[in-house]
């Protein structure tokens, strides 16, 4: 049954990293391929349990005699709901994230970060347009910001062939911008979620090789556009909710959202609380300004959706449901034996920390940056060494697999993002782009085995 399990994974891996081609939704493999693992799993529910669990399954039938239903109790409350716990922290975090960045949009608090863009030196709109992505992403969850820029990439840029050179430029810096902090991208949000790193020396630790893979790519990019490029603002659209909000109001809530999710990390090291709690704390804080300053149009039919949170909503769901999947299949993995076996495996034929996170790149920028991060971080527990807490194993681990989902674009959910709205081809963006990240990458390397 373990090798089942063992293909079905394989086959599922397979479809994630053939998505571009398949047409197949990422997140209904991963949850797909969770669901049978499981349901194989529980079927020979008391090989495993005894192979894995013998003690604690003894303490928990406290004298009873052992039956299929009590395994499978046993299976459902003391195994398969800690990876679910695991999963929802992550998945809470990004609803709480996305709920944030639709409070601000809807209110109008990004239209200052419109402002900055008013230009038509090409150079340095992509510079504003890629710092903006890159800080913001560092603060919010990167696929959202990502979906929001490229929105606004898309209205003010009529050429589609520069669209595509923004764009790419986009998608390089929020995954960046993600991986510099541990509240910016699913796999910095693991690893500290789960006690890996702390959130300050993750932070000092990625922090030149970041912004090193960031600005590198895009000082090629830059080469590829003219002095000057033909830009195309409307005006401001009636947008309801928002209209009578005043400049104050709008940077009130901005502040009062980006800067409380910059408290988190103290929240959790105050409290010990999951990172959700704190987030749902600034959730409720922003709510809160929301409804005291539009007190006087809240009862009354002016509420009007905008276009951008309908897609970040849509984007944000497919990747909450894609996370609990992954989750749950690599604890399925761990459940069955295989993450032990491959341990022995990557240390007997590899050998060395810095290898595996070159495989990791590698492997991430065709199946998925999470989804290669999550799996080989489960290869190792919390030991001595580079696997202890803020170990340079976690940091390589997260590092290689973000700046590797920039590579094709078909390694994040963001570069797939860009490829539906800009119809862009692999070809070329690994041409353009994909080389230039793979260059810089090597540096952010390099520096982070010196820094890290």
């Amino acid at each position: 049954m373990t090798l089942v399990v063992i293909a079905i994974i394989l086959i599922g891996y397979v479809l994630l990293a053939t998505s571009y081609y398949t047409k197949i939704n990422k997140a209904a493999v991963a949850i797909f391929i969770a669901t049978v693992g499981w349901v194989l799993y529980i079927c020979y529910g008391s090989d495993y349990v005894m192979s894995q669990h013998p003690d604690e399954y003894f303490v928990f039938l406290n004298g009873a005699v052992p039956t299929s239903a009590a395994v499978k109790h046993y299976i459902a409350s003391n195994i398969f709901y800690k990876y679910v716990a695991k999963g929802a922290e992550l998945v809470l975090f990004l609803l709480v994230t996305m709920t944030i960045v639709e409070i601000l949009n809807n209110n109008g608090c990004f239209d200052f970060f419109k402002q900055m863009l008013r230009t038509r030196n090409s150079r340095k709109l992509l510079w504003y347009m890629t710092i903006i992505t890159f800080v913001v992403s560092a603060n919010l969850d990167n696929l959202t910001v990502t979906t929001m820029m490229l929105v606004v990439m898309h209205e003010i840029i009529p050429s589609r062939r520069y669209r595509m050179i923004y764009g790419s430029a986009i998608i390089v810096a929020a995954n960046c911008g993600g991986a510099l902090t541990v509240i910016g991208d699913p796999i910095g949000l693991l690893l500290w979620s789960n006690g890996y790193v702390t959130a300050t020396n993750y932070s000092m630790s990625m922090a030149i090789p970041c912004l090193l893979s960031f600005i590198l790519p895009n000082l090629w990019l830059a080469r590829m556009l003219p002095e000057r490029i033909e830009t195309q603002w409307t005006a401001m659209p009636y947008r309801g909710d928002d209209t009578n909000l005043k400049v104050w109001q709008r940077l009130l809530m901005l502040i009062v959202g980006i800067g409380g999710l910059w408290f988190i990390p103290s929240f959790h090291a105050i409290t010990k609380l999951s990172p959700f709690v704190g987030a749902m704390c600034v959730l409720a804080v922003l709510w809160i300004v929301n409804e005291i300053v539009n007190r006087k149009i809240m009862n009354v039919d002016q509420m009007i959706q905008r276009k951008t949170p309908r897609v970040l909503q849509y984007g944000i769901i497919q990747l909450m449901l894609f996370v609990m999947g992954m989750i749950l299949v690599v604890g399925v993995a761990k459940e069955t034996g295989i993450i032990s076996w491959l341990s022995v495996q990557c240390d007997h034929y590899i050998g060395n920390i810095w290898l595996m996170g070159i495989l990791a790149g590698a492997i991430s920028t065709v199946l998925d940056n999470f989804a290669t991060a999550i799996s080989f971080v489960s290869l190792y527990p919390i030991d001595a060494g580079p696997w202890m807490m803020n170990g340079i194993y976690w940091k390589i681990i997260a590092y290689c697999s973000s700046v590797g989902g920039s590579m094709l674009l078909l390694g994040s959910m963001s570069g797939l993002a860009l490829i539906k709205m800009e119809r862009i081809h692999v070809g070329w963006y690994l041409k353009h782009v994909g080389f230039a990240v793979f260059i810089s990458s090597i540096i952010g390397l390099v520096v982070l085995f010196l820094w890290g």
